[in-house]
């Protein structure tokens, strides 16, 4: 059987003041929920008035009543998700810059499999190549044959006038 949540006159005193201080529109969103389910409403109606699913209602209250209005309107989500910080992801490809330097292949597997060992865990697909664009790098190879190089057979008939 689910909890029941009840929002004291306390709480309800501390959503409003927050609301009232609040600038952000999806922090709005979520006080609001919460302060409707608080006055008595049904999670199903409080969804219908938010655009929340009932059950992400009940989520709210739940958080809100577990953890406290910080649960609610903090922003939890920062933007550096990295598994490093840029000095040690630069400090890390020095080794590599210096390989690329003296003119030695570099791979990104190799550089992905370090990677790996240095955060302790494996990486996404496409995550290494991230890091190696945030640090400037770009992927270079030789090319397979000159641009300007004569097709077969004009080779071939250079090869037969020769001959004769």
């Amino acid at each position: 059987m689910s909890k029941r949540y009840t929002i004291s006159e306390d709480q309800k005193a501390e959503l409003k003041a927050a609301r009232k201080t609040n600038k952000n529109k999806n922090v709005e969103k979520r006080l609001k929920a919460i302060v409707l389910r608080g006055e008595g409403r049904k999670s199903a109606e409080v969804g219908m008035i938010t655009g929340f699913h009932p059950s992400y209602v009940s989520q709210l209250v739940s958080r809100y009543c577990n953890e406290g209005l910080s649960a609610i309107v903090e922003n939890h989500y920062v933007g550096n998700r990295r598994n490093m910080k840029l000095e040690e992801e630069k400090s890390f490809l020095e080794t590599y810059k210096a390989q690329a330097e003296k003119g030695q292949i570099v791979e990104v597997g190799v550089i992905r499999k370090a990677y790996e060992e240095k955060v302790g865990h494996t990486i996404g697909g496409s995550q290494i190549y991230y890091v190696l664009q945030r640090h400037k790098w770009r992927k270079l190879m030789p090319r397979s044959r000159h641009p300007k190089k004569a097709s077969d057979e004009v080779i071939e008939a250079s090869k037969k006038l020769r001959t004769q």
